[in-house]
């Protein structure tokens, strides 16, 4: 078995109502699939975190080096691709473009032997696993405290247990918001709060000290991720956990932070921290240095997949008969082909979603939902 060709597939949707977090503004969803091809038919499927275009580029930069190649030496293909761009491109696109052609490498081994991705891992610890449900962007032309309040309302009617809000925006009024949300769902509902880097220490260690009362589980992504030591100094001088992570690409943008514990919680991305062969190199080193994992997820079903293949097996830390379980993040925001993209789409049930168990991600493409939701060229 060969490589045989590497395409990429641009989805596209312009959005209805745009939103923003305290980082970017949205006003369509795009995604980058990677799709490996091997000689006998067989055929893998990945997923780009980031820009879909960029992201794309630097697939097909990597695509020549990997035709011809076994698709099964899994790591010794990271190793090539990832050497390949060194020297310019240790992080940011270089390794989200890699993780996409790592998840379709393990999504073809498992075809190949006939089982899900978690068997090939070490086996699974777990069949399903409870999600929270990530939401509640600021949106235009709407009173904000009170738009997200009834947002969040929603998810706990859905079933979920937890729901996580964006705040990095003005201090006073995500405090509003932090408030209001916790009144919307009552005490027994887990809360989480994420800045997406969007204030300063300064603010950041105000904003956890005075939202602490409302029990907030984790304090994602208070400050820049290039400031380290930012983190640190606002995970000593507050009292909510932190969390970061997911702009970390790469085993080595991790080490800093799990070494001197600048976070409580670190969030991989398996779409942008390097695929299946880095994540586990990832959870190897935070159950090292006493890390909690919780992966972060944005994207289409694929990176939902792929997230449930690593997450089932990801061991317990630390083991006991009633061990810490990890939670996934289900993004609740407009984007009509996140579901579409599979013949089988992956759902919560009442806030539980099963993961799947067929071979390899365990999903089947649907064709007809990649052309559809193509993009056009201008």
């Amino acid at each position: 078995m060969k490589v045989a060709a590497v395409y990429t597939h641009i989805l596209d949707h312009v959005l209805d109502a745009t939103f923003e977090s305290a980082s970017m503004h949205f006003s369509r969803r795009q995604h980058c699939l990677v799709e490996v091809v091997c000689d006998d038919g067989t055929t893998g499927w990945g997923e780009c975190l980031g820009p879909a275009l960029p992201n794309a580029a630097v697939v097909k930069a990597y695509a020549t080096a990997l035709v011809g190649q076994d698709p099964l030496q899994t790591e010794k293909i990271w190793l090539d691709l990832y050497n390949r761009l060194r020297d310019q491109g240790q992080r940011g696109l270089t390794v989200t473009a890699l993780s996409g052609i790592d998840i379709a490498l393990w999504d073809i081994k498992g075809k190949r032997f006939g089982v899900p991705i978690s068997t090939l891992l070490g086996g699974r610890f777990r069949d399903s696993v409870r999600a929270y449900a990530t939401g509640s962007f600021r949106r235009e032309g709407v009173d904000r405290v009170e738009d997200i309040a009834r947002e969040v309302a929603g998810y706990r009617r859905e079933g979920f247990h937890a729901v996580k809000i964006k705040i990095g925006f003005d201090v006073e009024e995500d405090l509003s918001v932090i408030e209001a949300v916790r009144e919307a769902i009552g005490p027994d509902l887990r809360l989480m709060i994420d800045a997406n880097h969007g204030y300063d220490y300064l603010e950041a260690v105000e904003v956890g000290r005075r939202a602490a009362k409302f029990d907030i589980d984790w304090f994602e992504e208070p400050v820049l991720p290039e400031h380290i030591s930012a983190y640190r100094a606002v995970r000593a001088d507050q009292p909510i956990p932190v969390a970061g992570g997911e702009t970390w690409h790469g085993r080595y943008a991790m080490h800093e932070p799990l070494a001197t514990r600048a976070v409580d919680i670190v969030q991989p991305d398996i779409c942008g921290v390097g695929g299946f062969t880095e994540i586990r190199r990832v959870a190897d080193m935070a159950a090292l240095h006493g890390v909690r994992l919780v992966p972060h997820v944005w994207g289409t079903a694929v990176c939902l997949a792929a997230s449930l293949q690593f997450m089932a097996a990801l061991l317990p830390n630390p083991p006991r008969r009633d061990p810490i379980e990890p939670i996934l993040e289900f993004d609740r925001t407009e984007n009509p082909f996140r579901q579409a993209v599979v013949q089988s789409p992956i759902e919560h049930v009442a806030g539980v979603v099963t993961i799947p168990d067929g071979p390899g991600l365990g999903i089947d493409i649907n064709r007809e939902a990649l052309s559809h939701f193509a993009l056009k060229e201008a």
